[in-house]
């Protein structure tokens, strides 16, 4: 639909919105491509920091998957990412018609400072949220299981679904994880 680098730049208030949020180079675009079935939905790079802008997809005029920056290691001047958290903020805090926030995890990095942050705010504003914990494929069975636990641990009941953009795995529960946590309204 659109990318959005202020908040008056936001599109109009139509279709219901699921944000994707996490660190830079988590995978959020892979992710949301992953989702759609669509290889350049959203831009992807192994550089932490190209997503700068809000960006808007409208998916089957039913709903808006929001792709944000990423927080923590980017290479740019602090100022730029500074402007991104406020960016975010505005976002998250503004939108009447976000009905849920996709906080997506390393599986091989598990919570870090700002990932814990970001998921006390989003408790603190009352915004649901479910995490997603990325990249699975990147580990064998055991170290995959030692790092969804360590996940689970911090999560105090919120959902969890485990995902690999590159082999598809958990893309059905996540769309399933999606609709129900929609219709929690």
């Amino acid at each position: 639909m659109c990318s959005a680098a202020r908040p008056e730049d936001f599109p109009p208030e139509r279709l219901p919105e699921i944000a994707f949020l996490g660190r830079s180079n988590v995978g959020k675009s892979s992710v949301l491509n992953r989702l759609v079935g669509a290889e350049r939905l959203a831009f992807t790079s192994s550089t932490p920091g190209r997503t700068q802008t809000l960006n808007f997809y409208r998916i089957e005029n039913r709903l808006c998957f929001v792709d944000l920056p990423g927080y923590g290691f980017a290479r740019t001047p602090k100022t730029v990412s500074r402007g991104w958290k406020h960016l975010v903020e505005a976002y998250l805090g503004s939108r009447k018609v976000l009905e849920l926030s996709v906080l997506l995890l390393d599986v091989r990095r598990g919570w870090m400072k700002k990932d814990l942050e970001l998921r006390q705010w989003l408790e603190f504003h009352n915004r649901r949220y479910l995490v997603v914990a990325t990249k699975i494929d990147k580990l064998n069975h055991s170290e995959l299981r030692r790092g969804l636990s360590a996940i689970r641990n911090v999560l105090a009941g919120s959902e969890l679904v485990a995902f690999s953009a590159l082999t598809g795995q958990g893309v059905r529960e996540l769309w399933q994880a999606i609709w129900r946590n929609r219709n929690q309204r």
